[in-house]
């Protein structure tokens, strides 16, 4: 156990998925999984461990921003020697060709941040997720026919920020959206010699009228949610 995390080692399985929203979790667990056993609710941050299609996986919140995911993410790898954490999340879009509920396959994430630099030296601001991950994904989405999009995102440390300049980060970082957790979990990943990849659903847009409701962000998301449990067949 650790201070955010009451589970037992054993409760946890090897792959974890990881939603923003703890209640996108209990979501994932009661519609998704089999045998869903809570396992963690220190805090509201929900986890659950069940199977899908056989497979045990665990479905845990990470809450927002890099510092939060940064400590949900290094207990997991660390204490709980977890192999592979997807995150799943929202995004709101850089570009004008992307369309709500879109789904993004992240490749790097960009950052401000100094979580990298601060947790172990590193001075990169564009951290590449797992190539291994990316590529189960990648197949996984062709076999199912779900359509994605590859890209870079821009996990930023300000929900709203005034500063921003999103044409830069676009044609400067190739960033197509933002959100605020992939950057510290693929430092982390690749720090501690882990898997990690990211899935995000486009639920709102900066250069484009139009949102999804919290209603709808919860549950509406099931592209990205099947595409993540699938892919976890194979991890």
């Amino acid at each position: 156990m650790t201070p955010h995390n009451k589970a037992n080692k054993e409760d946890i399985a090897k792959t974890v998925l990881m939603p923003g929203d703890p209640l996108r979790a209990k979501y994932i667990a009661e519609n998704f999984l089999e045998d869903a056993k809570l396992v963690n609710e220190v805090r509201g941050m929900f986890a659950y461990t069940g199977k899908y299609k056989g497979k045990e996986v665990t479905v845990m919140g990470h809450g927002m921003g890099n510092p939060s995911i940064g400590i949900y993410a290094y207990e997991l790898f660390k204490f709980y020697d977890v192999d592979n954490i997807i995150r799943i999340g929202s995004c709101g879009g850089y570009v004008k060709d992307l369309a709500l509920k879109e789904v993004i396959l992240v490749q790097n994430a960009y950052s401000e941040s100094t979580f990298a630099e601060v947790f172990n030296g590193c001075k990169d601001h564009l951290i590449p997720s797992n190539p291994e991950i990316c590529k189960i994904i990648e197949e996984t989405a062709k076999e199912r026919n779900i359509n994605f999009r590859k890209g870079n995102v821009h996990a930023t440390d300000v929900f709203y920020s005034q500063t921003a300049d999103i044409n830069e980060l676009y044609e400067k970082y190739g960033c197509i959206a933002a959100e605020m957790e992939s950057f510290a979990l693929f430092h982390l990943a690749n720090s501690l010699g882990k898997r990690a990849g990211c899935i995000l659903s486009v639920t709102d847009s900066l250069v484009n009228d139009g949102e999804l409701s919290p209603d709808e962000r919860q549950t509406s998301l099931n592209d990205m949610i099947t595409l993540a449990l699938e892919s976890t067949l194979k991890m």
